[in-house]
């Protein structure tokens, strides 16, 4: 293993979009469905939910395998977001230093 696999061996999506709800309970009921497709994503690891009603955005926050599969998967979910009409849709990518995150109680 190179250094370079010790330190970074997972990937971090960043997705934020305008969105005016549902929110909460309503939202979790309504994209239960859409949170069991994402589970089953080639390369994901964990999905966090994100949600501002106080300023219209919504997102998430996912941990990926390998970079090919977060690519695929920011790809993919701005088309599927376009098309349920979000015109807006924010996304980076960001190599995890797995060695300091774990210091910091980080789930990787």
């Amino acid at each position: 293993m190179t250094e370079t696999e010790l330190f970074f061996m997972s990937y971090l999506l960043q997705v934020d979009f305008p969105y005016t709800g549902p929110w909460g309970q309503e939202m979790t009921a309504q994209m239960d469905g859409l949170a069991q497709s994402i589970a089953s994503e080639p390369g994901l690891i964990w999905k966090i939910w994100t949600e501002n009603p106080q300023a219209n955005e919504a997102g998430g926050v996912y941990l990926f395998q390998d970079l090919d599969s977060a690519q695929a998967y920011l790809a993919m979910h701005t088309a599927r977001l376009k098309g349920f009409g979000i015109p807006q849709v924010n996304g980076k990518i960001f190599l995890v230093n797995e060695a300091l995150s774990r210091t910091d109680r980080a789930p990787v």
